[in-house]
This record gives C-alpha cells, sequence and structure tokens, in this order.
C-alpha cells in the first residue's frame, strides 16, 4: 500500500479514536498528515469511502493473518483481538449512520472464520453441503448476533472468556 495512503488511514484511525466519525472531517485528516486534499481526494471519494476502505482492509488483515481453528472459541480470538485493539474506533464507527459499513465487515469475517472452522472439524464426519452449509449459517448468525450484543454493551464483558464457558458447556 503506498505510504500516503496508509497515512490516510491511519490519522483516520486516531481521529476515530478520539472522536465520533460524524465529527471526522477531509480537513481534519488532511492536516493531520500534513497533505493537501487533492491528495486526499486523490486516493478516496469521501469520508465514507475512506470508512469502506478502511473496514475493509481491517477485515481483510484479520482474515489473511489467522489459521488456528482448533475449536470455535479459538477461532474467534483474532475477531475479539482486533476489536479490542481499536475499541474506541470501532464503537464510534458502530454507533455511527455508517454502522452498516463495519456490521458487513464483522459478518464477512465471521463468516470466514465459521466456514473454516466448520470444513476442518467435519473432516472426519460426513456432512452433506446442505447440513455444512446450514451449520455455517447457524453459526455465523449466533455469533453475529452475540458480538452486536458485546459491541452494544460497549465491548464492557469478557468476551473470549464467555466463548470458552460456553464451548466447555
Amino acid at each position: 500500500m503506498n505510504s500516503t495512503k496508509a497515512a490516510i488511514i491511519e490519522m483516520f484511525w486516531q481521529l476515530l479514536d478520539k472522536k465520533p466519525y460524524s465529527k471526522i472531517t477531509v480537513k481534519d485528516i488532511v492536516t493531520g498528515c500534513q497533505i493537501n486534499r487533492n491528495t486526499f481526494y486523490y486516493y478516496f471519494q469521501d469520508i465514507p469511502d475512506l470508512l469502506q476502505q478502511t473496514t475493509e482492509d481491517y477485515a481483510d488483515s484479520i482474515i489473511q493473518n489467522y489459521n488456528r481453528f482448533s475449536s470455535l472459541a479459538d477461532c474467534l480470538v483474532p475477531i475479539i483481538d482486533a476489536c479490542r485493539e481499536r475499541k474506541r474506533a470501532l464503537l464510534h464507527i458502530y454507533k455511527s449512520m455508517q454502522r452498516e459499513v463495519f456490521l458487513t465487515q464483522l459478518e464477512r469475517t465471521v463468516l470466514y472464520v465459521v466456514t473454516r472452522y466448520i470444513s476442518t472439524a467435519e473432516k472426519e464426519s460426513e456432512l452433506s453441503e446442505e447440513d455444512r452449509s446450514m451449520l455455517v449459517w447457524y453459526y455465523k448468525c449466533t455469533l453475529v448476533g452475540i458480538f452486536l450484543d458485546w459491541l452494544d454493551k460497549d465491548m464492557a464483558y469478557d468476551l473470549q472468556q464467555c466463548f470458552v464457558r460456553i464451548q466447555e458447556l
């Protein structure tokens, strides 16, 4: 990725950590990066476009850097860690009018993780494609719902420990 584009994205994350999405302006970003407005618009159409690309890249990095699928609880660790790492910024996005952008990437990431886990776990069983798809759908919907509850509660509880305990039960 181009260093200027990366600087714009990093500045956006820094600003999201400090203030709500709706309060961030192109001027804030270009001032922080010490670039001109035209440079910003060379890379992004506007702030919503920046948000879309930023959340997509963030989800991609979680997906590309993760390959442990020993248990469902383990599968969720990178998503939980990524959310904790950017807690304030992600909560600002989640609580904004643009929350759908964040939710799309959350669902895509959970779907990837669940699909990989089911594929790994089912090697020992003979599931039909229809049954496998049903399991993936069920776990994706359940886990996204649990993540939404966690976000609604400002990530106040230990979600990873909850998943470990649920798995034990």
